[in-house]
């Protein structure tokens, strides 16, 4: 079939610089956005790192505390002591009575270590100079607000289209890949994009749809890698990567690699993406339940057996 598009490794070298250029600057984007996630919703449960304690945290909410009391066990606990931490959440836990919030020191403490952020130029988070604003936060934590996520969710429906709209544009220039695998990680972003959004809304309903919201991020994060890194070697380095070096022939398609690879498991090259997708699964299911019942199960069982 005649090509109908120029591949990457022939586009000339301003026209490569420009596709490099915006990659970069994207990926450094996308580096700065997972710190940032790190350090809002990966400190919700008072600790480093990532988990499904977060995500329900932070979606669904810490149903057994306040809002005030998740945040000082969480992203704001390095701001103020563990005594002034102790003193605010025993005004909380006492009833957060505005008659009280002087004379226990809960106000000096709130007016040194939050309000030089948490003040009406603040913008969109509370202002804590006003005692009617902190009550607000002293209420059941039930993580974000419908209106929040509203907000949040047609920002990044928008944004991140467009970060993805121009990645998936360069890669379609991509030569190594099948018409069938760059449809599929051209595609892929957008559809765990939907996932993600939707998970941000379920888990506020539920925290059983947590996992959701991690399975899709991940879902996008390997979609923009694998495209960024197959665009940036075609760009400069196909003769290397693309190339056997011993016979000067193209080497063989990631594609046909990898069903080889599965071929024990199922795979075909002659089905498409699905129904490949269909019959590993399945066959990897089956591999599965042999293996918990020949050994998975009878090592179990034996160990029941010789309890005291």
């Amino acid at each position: 079939m005649t090509q109908k598009y120029i591949p990457l490794k022939d586009h000339e070298t301003p026209i490569k610089v420009l596709f490099t250029g915006y990659l970069c600057a994207v990926a450094v984007g996308y580096f700065f956005a997972l710190v940032q996630i790190l350090f809002t919703h990966g400190m919700a449960d008072g600790k480093f790192g990532l988990s499904i304690d977060d995500i329900v945290y932070s979606y669904y909410g810490n149903r057994s505390g306040t809002v005030l009391e998740k945040k000082l066990n969480g992203s704001m606990k390095q701001n103020a002591s563990d005594k002034e931490r102790f003193e605010i959440m025993q005004w909380v836990r006492d009833g957060a009575d505005i008659k009280t919030y002087e004379s226990t020191g809960v106000k000096k403490i709130i007016d040194e270590r939050c309000v030089m952020c948490h003040n009406k130029e603040a913008g969109t988070i509370p202002d804590f100079s006003d005692v009617e604003v902190l009550k607000t936060v002293t209420t059941q934590d039930e993580g974000a607000t419908f209106a929040s996520l509203t907000r949040v969710s047609h920002i990044h429906l928008f944004g991140i289209s467009f970060i993805f709209m121009f990645v998936g544009i360069i890669f379609s220039f991509a030569q190594s890949p099948t018409m069938q695998y760059k449809c599929i990680a051209i595609g892929m972003p957008y559809a765990f994009l939907l996932v993600d959004i939707l998970s941000w809304w379920l888990t506020k309903l539920s925290p059983m749809f947590a996992i959701l919201v991690i399975l899709a991020g991940m879902g996008m994060g390997v979609s923009f890698m694998f495209m960024w890194a197959i665009s940036i070697l075609e760009m400069w380095f196909y003769p290397k990567v693309f190339i056997n070096q011993s016979s000067g022939e193209p080497r063989r398609q990631l594609s046909e690699v990898v069903l080889e690879k599965l071929a024990p498991f199922g795979g075909d090259k002659n089905l498409s993406f699905l129904a490949n997708v269909f019959t590993i699964s399945k066959s990897l299911f089956a591999f599965a339940m042999k293996l918990w019942q020949n050994n998975i199960l009878p090592f179990v069982k034996d160990k029941l057996d010789k309890k005291p």
